[in-house]
């Protein structure tokens, strides 16, 4: 009873008159200008503060009506978040233990400061105790801090000893935490730079993978051997050893097997999609199928992580010449209902990937004609090749990919001067736009095109093509997530594809 006569007394003093959040209730209310700026950012109606603006007023971001309303909304967001439903299925234990004790150790420091002392201790000692079942280093630390202070003004001896140990422990394991992390971040804070700028990175990466498995050995913390396994993930990465690179993941995975309590949903999926990248670029598709299969059915279908997993899916079937594969994914994916609410660029990148696998149905249909039977809107190749194609700046790469399609229609039609015209264009990006180390693939293959067009597209005429050829498989094939290094088809196999068109 004493805790609430604590708590009601500062409620009592410092209680507002309603609380604002967005909850199904509010939601409700349909004349709202709150729900209607939040139900039009939700389906993706703006992209800037222009667009919201004259959307909900007619106006510019600079109007004082626009400027309260979004003040005010962006208050009432961030109540929301201290109400998050974190019980639903899709939150691992792990995620919704640590979101609860943070949120409580929020009321801890709020009961704290107005001087509710018993409250504070007696809910820092419940979370201590959820602290302590999942190693929430940081967690303990704060709340054992807590706990000492009311031993010590409670004279209790016994008390005061017991989260003073609490404190030394898992403050070494934090200060093992917070190494791991920085050897982790380190990594990524160099991982998407150029192969040519990754020779230093992987020298140090080596030490740090020795760092962090010694850590590992002194503390049974699941943050250092997460990053642990990240860290040696991406050390196999960058060496192009996709073999060790599965084995390390496989390990991973049995660690999360092993300690149920630990397992995090974004750390599963990660291991996961790194794995499907080894299959990728080993192009072992039959492992690779069933990893996608067992995972899929895991991801909660529509999410962004499910997204990412069906273009690693994609790619692996079309790099495998798994084409009948390749489509079934891409049916499934755009039949995802949550399709429509992937970012502009997400779906452009589909978009893509439809132009390559229509091409292959137009090409290899008469052959195989269960792959026409999969094929569930039609792809107006007229239309594709009549696109000025066109992306940003950010994007050009895709404008690069979907030219290089039209090159291969363009070639079943054996309309040679139009081929001609796009290989000028793509020669252009490669002269003046594209960065020779960041696109050094796609570079070889436009000079491949050029010496095609000057021998007239005879194959016996192509004389110096054979160094572009070898340039390409120096340096194989890598996909890091970046847009930059997409290839629906690997530029290897498309030459095979356009010689053996011409043969």
């Amino acid at each position: 009873m004493k805790h609430l006569i604590e708590i009601s007394k500062i409620v009592t003093k410092k209680k507002v008159r309603k609380i604002e959040i967005f909850d199904d209730n509010a939601l409700k209310q349909k004349n709202s200008k709150f729900n209607e700026f939040y139900e039009a950012l939700m389906s993706g109606k703006f992209k800037n503060d222009r667009d919201a603006a004259m959307f909900l007023y007619g106006t510019t971001p600079t109007d004082d009506k626009y400027r309260q309303l979004k003040s005010r909304f962006r208050k009432r967001l961030l109540n929301t978040l201290f109400f998050l439903d974190v019980n639903r299925p899709s939150a691992s234990t792990y995620d919704r233990a640590y979101f609860s004790c943070n949120k409580d150790w929020t009321l801890v420091k709020i009961l704290s400061s107005n001087n509710a002392e018993n409250t504070a201790a007696a809910v820092a000692k419940q979370i201590l105790a959820t602290a302590l079942k999942y190693k929430f280093a940081d967690v303990i630390v704060n709340c054992g801090r807590i706990l000492r202070d009311h031993a010590s003004a409670e004279g209790d001896d016994k008390e005061f000893e017991e989260y003073d140990q609490y404190i030394k422990q898992f403050s070494n394991v934090l200060d093992a935490e917070i190494r791991s992390e920085e050897l982790f971040q380190r990594v990524i804070l160099n991982y998407h730079k150029p192969l040519n700028e990754l020779s230093d990175l992987s020298e140090k990466i080596d030490t740090y993978c020795d760092a962090l498995v010694g850590l590992s050995e002194m503390y049974d913390s699941p943050i250092v051997f997460y990053n642990m396994f990240l860290v040696w993930t991406y050390r196999y990465e960058m060496l192009r050893d996709y073999e060790a690179m599965l084995e390390v993941c496989n390990r991973a995975e049995n660690y999360i097997e092993e300690n149920p309590d630990y397992y995090r949903d974004e750390k599963l999926a990660t291991f996961q999609l790194k794995k499907m990248s080894g299959y990728l670029h080993l192009q072992d598709f039959k492992n690779g199928k069933i990893n996608a299969e067992k995972c899929l059915s895991a991801f909660q279908s529509g999410s962004d992580t499910w997204f990412v997993f069906m273009e690693y899916y994609f790619l692996l079937a079309m790099h495998t010449g798994n084409y009948i594969n390749a489509l079934a994914v891409f049916n499934r994916a755009l039949g995802q209902t949550k399709f429509k609410k992937l970012t502009g660029e997400e779906r452009e990148r589909w978009k893509v990937y439809e132009t390559y696998i229509s091409y292959i149905v137009e090409s290899e249909g008469d052959k195989n004609p269960m792959l026409k039977k999969q094929v569930k809107r039609a792809f107006k190749a007229s239309r594709f090749l009549n696109d000025p194609i066109l992306y940003p700046r950010n994007q050009r790469v895709l404008t690069l990919l979907m030219v290089i399609a039209q090159i291969l229609f363009l070639l079943d039609k054996r309309d040679f001067s139009e081929i001609a015209e796009r290989v000028e264009r793509l020669k252009t990006y490669a002269n003046r736009q594209l960065k020779k180390e960041e696109n050094y693939r796609v570079i070889q293959f436009i000079r491949l095109l050029q010496n095609l067009v000057k021998a007239d597209f005879q194959v016996d005429e192509l004389g110096s093509s054979d160094k572009y050829l070898k340039r390409l498989k120096n340096q194989p094939f890598l996909f890091r997530g970046l847009l930059s290094e997409l290839e629906v088809i690997p530029f290897e196999q498309i030459w095979g594809i356009i010689l053996s068109k011409l043969k």
